[in-house]
């Protein structure tokens, strides 16, 4: 997802205009083929000409765009080979387990080999009889020192009737097309198969582009008319929150959906496209894959062109840690829920049922009294779907998406509270205008001295960074929700807590606590932690999971209550515990909460939330 010093359009056409005035101008070609789909496998052949003399290192990456943890993509490529340009066997040294090194070339190096992939999300490749879907990471083997030469990949689809979706630059070629760079190349997710596209404009004049929807599912053409015409609806109010469409290189962006039983939820943004992923069908409502859709699309702007700058460029040989993903990720969750209810997409109650969680989390976090969102965005290469085997503890990391979207509903609040006429909107707008139009990578000082332009007060903006970005304090959310007549209240205030709801049942019938108690709870305090077994709640022998849940039921906050628990040492201990209030919060409308709205609180939410859909209307 690099950011190019010139527009990649115009690297293209470069690129395609002029013939190669030597060897060492010839782009770098791939031929990729499926001749055994049935079992995830894909042939691929990399040439590069006008190789200098000595060693060639070629090699797979081991991380991707858009995420920030590790994924070790050598793994699934074998049978590797390679040739000269007289076709000449030439010998492969693997000195470490991501590439190798070809000598003895005569200034062409042709390598074949096998890829396996069968795991469809925005990270991987799957290949099988219905698609092939690529990552580009996943999928390419390239070579140090060829990052700016030009890239030529022809596809040979496993079925006839399979068509591409990609971002990538047809060629006059059927099955070729051109990359400016690798960069670009490795930006840009390839889907093969047989998929219905819909496609329409936007903008005027210059800013005219086509959005595309290629969606594979096993549904019906009016399945995808129905989701088109959802996101037809929706991606005006993405315009209007930055206030122009970005520069999509090649007049378009495309929606990559893959909508099938085998795959694996997800979204992926990318400079021209994205790619989203999941089994549930298109079938009506679609609101998880509208979400999703809204969310990487929000990406178009903060992310791909409104930039970190610990991302420029990306290393495709480790991790890319940057302490802006509360920014990057957070305020891109915060806007996404918010654009569809604003696009009349979902209703006020909706939304704030999905905000209530996020709230919620975010609040209730352990992790969250340890560290604040920048600390939280450098922890991603733990946790960003590459976790370990041993479990990151829940004291440890509080996921930077819902932290950050907090952080956003936090300032947005705040600045329409403290500076009348000013919006999160206008934040946002103005840091398209200085980093992200202009393609210019910012750090942590470029935010904090936006927000002090923006609201003409440097103290407010040094204040908030200092406590609820590299701190971790949220300013008070009650009143500054009541602005818009909605209340923050205790969502089950008559249940008791002790610490955990959940409990899972093992294989021999034992009922055993399914997650970590938070510090401070009265089964924290008990020593009892994730996997103990509880013996009984309350004098009543628990045999079940309904038992469990039935003892919770009966505890009133402010009464003790005795335990019996097997921790893993195998020794049956016995606690009495202090019954709280469940601290789970939610957030409602005021009249919904039987308080008078107020014609000032009415029109501030019409201002903020938009008009949505009527309360009495089903989401459709």
């Amino acid at each position: 997802m690099r950011i190019l010093t010139r527009p990649a359009a115009l690297l293209l056409a470069l690129a395609a205009a002029a013939p190669a005035s030597a060897e060492t101008d010839a782009p770098v070609s791939y031929d990729i083929s499926f001749p055994d789909a049935a079992h995830h496998q894909a042939r691929i052949v990399a040439t590069w000409r006008g190789v200098p003399a000595g060693p060639l290192r070629v090699q797979m990456s081991r991380s991707s765009p858009g995420r920030y943890a590790l994924h070790e993509f050598a793994k699934n490529v074998y049978a590797v080979s390679a040739t000269d340009g007289a076709g000449r066997a030439l010998p492969l040294e693997r000195t470490d387990p991501y590439g190798w090194r070809v000598a003895g070339h005569d200034g062409t190096v042709r390598v074949s080999y096998t890829l396996y992939g069968d795991r469809g999300d925005g990270t991987y490749a799957q290949i099988d009889t219905t698609h092939a879907h690529l990552n580009m990471p996943a999928t390419i083997l390239w070579a140090t020192g060829y990052d700016d030469r030009p890239i030529d990949l022809t596809f040979t689809p496993a079925a006839p009737d399979w068509t591409v979706a990609t971002q990538l630059a047809a060629t006059n070629t059927p099955g070729r097309y051109r990359a400016a760079n690798l960069q670009y190349l490795m930006d840009s997710p390839t889907e093969l198969s047989r998929h219905d596209v819909r496609e329409w404009q936007v903008g005027d004049g210059a800013d005219r582009y086509t959005i595309r929807l290629a969606v594979h599912h096993p549904g019906t053409p009016a399945d995808a008319d129905r989701f088109a015409a959802q996101i037809k609806a929706l991606v005006p109010q993405h315009r209007a929150l930055f206030g122009e469409w970005p520069r999509f290189d090649h007049g378009s962006y495309t929606f990559i959906a893959d909508y099938m039983p085998q795959a694996s939820g997800d979204g992926m943004e990318h400079r021209n496209s994205t790619i989203v992923t999941g089994t549930a069908p298109l079938h009506g409502g679609n609101a998880d894959q509208l979400g999703t859709v809204a969310h990487e699309f929000v990406h178009a702007w903060n992310v791909e062109r409104l930039r970190p700058a610990e991302l420029e460029p990306f290393d495709f040989t480790r991790a890319n840690p940057t302490p802006s993903l509360w920014f990057a990720e957070g305020f891109t969750q915060y806007y996404g829920p918010l654009l569809i209810h604003r696009a009349a997409l979902s209703t006020t109650d909706a939304w704030l049922s999905g905000m209530s969680r996020t709230l919620d989390a975010v609040v209730n976090a352990p992790a969250r009294q340890l560290a604040g969102p920048m600390e939280m965005s450098l922890r991603a290469p733990f946790a960003d779907a590459a976790t370990s085997i041993d479990p990151v503890s829940p004291n440890v990391f509080l996921s930077y998406y819902p932290y950050g979207a907090v952080v956003a509903l936090a300032l947005d609040l705040s600045l329409r509270r403290q500076f009348p006429g000013l919006t999160l909107d206008d934040y946002m707008r103005l840091l398209w205008r200085t980093h992200g139009r202009t393609e210019k990578p910012y750090v942590t000082a470029d935010l904090r001295a936006a927000l002090a332009t923006l609201t003409g007060d440097a103290a407010f903006a040094d204040r908030f960074f200092a406590q609820t970005v590299e701190g971790h304090a949220l300013p008070d959310m009650a009143p500054l929700l009541a602005q818009a007549g909605l209340v923050l209240r205790p969502a089950h205030p008559a249940h008791g807590w002790i610490g955990t709801r959940t409990a899972t049942a093992t294989a021999d019938g034992a009922v055993t606590l399914a997650s970590a108690p938070p510090p401070g709870s009265p089964l924290y305090a008990a020593g009892a932690d994730k996997g103990d077994r509880i013996v009984a709640l309350g004098g009543t022998p628990l045999a079940t999971v309904a038992d469990w849940d039935a003892a919770l039921a009966r505890l009133a906050p402010g009464s003790d209550v005795a335990l019996r628990f097997v921790p893993r040492d195998g020794r049956e201990r016995q606690a009495m515990l202090r019954v709280r209030s469940d601290p789970a919060l939610e957030v409602v409308r005021a009249e919904a909460a039987g308080v008078p709205l107020t014609a000032a609180q009415r029109r501030f939410r019409q201002a903020w939330l938009g008009t949505g859909q009527q309360e009495t209307t089903v989401q459709r």
